[in-house]
């Protein structure tokens, strides 16, 4: 929300410090100020009432501005993270105001002087680095879109994970802004004004971005300025700005410039971008992301989604890295084919499978820590985080170094870990202790032996006195004066006391050069030494002394960290990769899961098939998951691949089937193993999915329009290497319009576009074009009648379905008894007049027949027999005899009771 609407200007009868207040708030318009004030960090007017409402805190008042009180509400430091979670989860942005100076120096200045603040973080979604905040297992993006009026793409956009400093360009058709946004998910997206009313006007501003974008200056997009910016912020030559178009620039400068004014002057912790082009990639849009239900279910929910039923990793970084792969499936056979191999290899050695991820779970966020530390956030706990991961990434070599005949990931990983720097993680291992504080200031970290001048100092501060004990020891074998005590009060501090009759000695040679006289008392005497004065002012300083010698401990530990924050970015890396391809393998090992045969042909065969959330869990529920399989291989020599007219009862599994192909394909290409006894997938471009139905009423579009919108989507976008998967299309509109709009796109797909596609409809007159179609085959979900009833056995076959089952599925669902007899009337007079069976008096219209079958009264409830409700709750195999003769007794009893009534 801007907050640029507080007053700007200083009342004359401001205090100082609200005067301060303003000042800092009109230079962090759009910011809740979190103005520290002591122990609290206070919200002053429109903030205070904003925070107070989101974080259920009371809003109290202080004072008056222009005659108004001032609203105001505050949150202890020490519970502050927690608060300022909840208000960045609820889209609000917030601005950091420190006291920059201790109270007492402003004091010196005057008594009415303020305290020097200043604003030291801007706190935004996309910015966030601490634990607190994230989610360990998911990547959180900022996100910059530039628009370009003249060139091949309209768009550019430039992204960033801030708390592990991976930064991406990509350059964008306007078709393919949605697709790479949904792919991406930002927390924030920054765009200019002018860019978003361009995108409102052409159409293109999709709803769900109103809540992650924020405007950003003009200025900020200048591609020319953003050269200069690239080349500070990535100084090191192994990036070249001038590969990236003008779009691109202006996107990463937006980020980088953002990123920056966040953390106020500190830097930006970010790695060269990658430069991702979209053809490398299988595309998915938001439709189909949301269909097949990849990183959440329709409900918004991960559980029951695809991700969290692969997910097997056991780092935070391998799950990025997987939601990651799974988000963007590859679109190339080789690469494919290489995380293949190396996932087979551990696959067939789950042994040594076991082993890595044994030692991989214990491994740390290495990427998270490490940046961090880069925008000085970090602590000790992230120095031994960075230490320890090290010493794994050398352990885990040891069991890749040894294979033989290794794939060329594994052998890349291998020695990338391999050269894992542990000098490094020695001494860091030596450095800290066990026990670490959160932050450096706190001190208490370094273990001890590894500074002596810390642990002399440490003894000072800790071990008061033994320190003071051993000396008053030593003076006592130098005086000969048993009775010398070393004593302590407020006003003298630290002195020497010993009896008045042996005062005098220490007044005299030799000792009058070392004991100096303080005070004489009725029955002893008082002195001090130099040595006791010096050991005072160091025991005084002692625990600041301590702090300051661990907090240059810390700074250079962390600057030989930062020295090898190339080295261990690429070690994070190798760490999160070897993860995933583990996990995949287990996930194989463990799920029957095989090897597809991925190549740039028009194959696509699946042999026993599986959707790998439903078989979840139905098999968690003790049953077996019904597989089948799927040929839509198509003719390389240009006839495009076959499309399958998918017939059959709601409730025999057409939905499930359907998606379960896609999934195949994405797991494929992402390079996992599949849910299948055997796969031959060529390469696809472009997956598809369009089942089930929905609306948006909020934007106000019917569910048939929306069907229309992705269908329109579908065959535009779709080409000859493109999956296809759609159901019940048309079946949102009027029955002939939707069979003929089904019709044309069944058409569409085969002549045009000549996909591989997969058709689900309840338009059993579809299956007719088998007959003049020649890539077009008809399979249905087969189905047995028992006693009325429906059974589905979910099993795919060839032929087609005659009718849908809809009033036994609506008999499934509880509907009673009197509405299923009508609608089985309904239904045969419909029939009859379809087939072209109906007498001549039942030609004419439906409204005339249909009163022939008048709608009657549910009728009475049938009485039921008291004896066979008893006899109901018999268990023979769970009574004795003697039981069992009580209970014919009493059977008998009842039908006696009954017959009298």
């Amino acid at each position: 929300m801007d907050q640029s609407t507080i007053e700007p200007e200083p009342s004359p009868a401001l205090t100082p410090m609200m005067a301060q207040f303003f000042e800092i708030k009109a230079v962090n318009p759009g910011y809740l100020l979190f103005y520290r004030m002591g122990d609290f960090y206070e919200l002053f007017f429109e903030d205070a009432e904003i925070a107070s409402a989101a974080l259920g805190i009371v809003l109290t008042k202080r004072g008056k501005h222009l005659g108004q009180d001032i609203q105001m509400c505050g949150v202890p430091i020490h519970a502050a993270n927690d608060y300022l979670n909840k208000l960045v989860k609820l889209g609000h942005r917030v601005a950091i105001c420190e006291q920059m100076e201790d109270p007492k120096e402003a004091k010196k200045r005057g008594a009415k002087s303020v305290v020097r603040r200043g604003v030291v973080r801007l706190i935004t979604a996309g910015t966030l680095t601490e634990d607190e905040h994230l989610n360990a297992r998911a990547s959180n993006f900022l996100a910059a879109l530039a628009m370009v009026r003249h060139g091949e793409t309209d768009f550019a956009l430039a992204w960033a994970d801030v708390s592990t400093g991976e930064s991406f360009t990509a350059d964008l058709s306007a078709e393919q802004l949605a697709d790479e946004l949904a792919r991406i998910d930002p927390a924030e997206l920054l765009l200019t004004e002018a860019t978003r009313a361009a995108l409102v006007e052409r159409h293109l501003f999709a709803p769900a971005w109103a809540a992650i974008a924020h405007a950003a200056p003009a200025e900020s997009f200048d591609s020319e300025a953003a050269s200069a910016t690239l080349r500070q912020a990535f100084p090191d030559g192994d990036f070249d700005a001038s590969i990236l178009s003008r779009a691109s620039r202006a996107a990463l400068g937006a980020v980088l410039a953002y990123v920056r004014d966040s953390q106020k002057g500190i830097g930006v912790a970010l790695r060269a971008p990658r430069g991702q082009t979209t053809n490398a990639y299988l595309a998915i849009d938001a439709a189909t992301r949301s269909s097949l239900e990849l990183h959440q279910t329709q409900r918004g929910q991960a559980r029951g989604s695809l991700r969290d039923v692969i997910d097997l990793t056991v780092t935070a970084p391998g799950s990025r890295l997987l939601a990651a792969r799974l988000a963007a499936p590859l679109a190339d056979a080789a690469p494919i084919n290489e995380r293949l191999d190396a996932v087979g290899l551990l696959a067939d050695d789950t042994m040594l499978t076991g082993r890595l991820r044994a030692e991989l779970k214990a491994v740390p966020d290495l990427a998270r820590a490490l940046t961090r530390l880069v925008l000085e956030r970090g602590g000790p706990r992230d120095l031994a985080a960075i230490g320890k991961a090290v010493s794994a990434a050398a352990a885990l070599s040891t069991h890749l170094t040894g294979l033989s005949d290794r794939p060329a990931i594994l052998d890349r990983l291998a020695g990338t870990l391999a050269a894992a720097p542990l000098p490094l993680a020695s001494q860091l291992a030596v450095a800290l202790d066990d026990e670490l504080p959160l932050l450096s200031r706190d001190g208490g970290f370094v273990r001890k032996g590894y500074d002596q001048t810390l642990d002399d100092e440490r003894a000072l501060a800790s071990q008061t006195r033994d320190v003071v004990a051993a000396l008053q020891a030593r003076l006592i074998e130098e005086t000969d004066v048993r009775s010398l005590k070393i004593r302590h009060n407020g006003v003298l501090g630290y002195f020497v006391e010993v009896p008045a009759a042996h005062g005098t000695r220490l007044l005299e040679e030799p000792h009058r050069q070392s004991f100096i006289h303080r005070q004489t008392m009725a029955n002893a005497m008082r002195f001090t030494t130099s040595e006791l004065a010096d050991l005072e002012g160091r025991i005084a300083r002692a625990h600041e002394a301590a702090l300051d010698i661990e907090v240059r401990v810390f700074a250079s530990l962390r600057y030989d960290v930062l020295t090898r924050t190339a080295e261990l970015r690429g070690l994070a890396d190798a760490l999160a990769e070897l993860d995933v391809t583990a996990a995949l393998a287990h996930l194989a090992a463990t799920r029957r899961y095989t090897r597809p045969e991925v190549d740039n042909s028009l194959a696509f065969a699946i042999t026993d098939g599986r959707h790998p959330v439903v078989e979840d869990m139905v098999m968690a529920q003790g049953q077996s998951f019904v597989a089948n399989d799927a040929d839509l291989s198509g003719d390389d020599a240009g006839g495009g691949g076959r499309l399958w007219l998918v017939t059959g009862p709601n409730m025999g599994g057409k939905s499930t089937f359907l998606r379960q192909n896609a999934l195949i394909a994405i797991l494929a290409q992402m390079g996992s193993f599949v849910p299948a006894s055997s796969a031959h997938i060529g390469v696809i471009d472009r997956v598809f999915s369009r089942v089930g139905a929905s609306d948006d009423i909020a934007h106000g579009r019917s569910t048939f329009m929306v069907e229309m919108v992705e269908t329109a989507a579908i065959l535009n976008r779709a080409t000859r290497r493109s999956l296809v998967v759609l159901d019940e299309i048309g079946r949102g509109t009027a029955t002939f319009d939707g069979l003929s709009i089904a019709w044309a796109a069944v058409e569409a797909l085969h002549e045009t576009t000549g996909c591989r596609a997969l058709f689900a409809t309840h338009f059993h007159e579809l299956t007719s074009l088998a007959k003049t179609l020649s890539r077009v085959a008809n399979v249905t979900m087969k189905v047995r009648e028992w006693q009325g009833d429906v059974v589905f056995l979910h099993e795919v076959g060839p032929g087609a379905a005659d009718r849908s089952y809809g009033i036994q599925v609506a008999r499934l669902a509880g509907l009673p008894e009197p509405v299923l007899a009508r609608a089985r009337q309904v239904l045969t007079v419909l029939e009859q007049r379809s087939a072209g069976t109906a007498s001549s008096s039942q030609k004419a219209s439906v409204l005339d027949d249909l009163p022939l079958f008048a709608h009657q009264p549910a009728p009475a409830p049938a009485q039921t027999d008291p004896v066979l409700l008893a006899l109901d709750a018999v268990r023979p195999d769970e009574m004795t005899p003697k039981q069992a003769i009580e209970a014919l007794y009493e059977l008998k009893k009842i039908r006696d009771d009954a017959r009298r009534s």
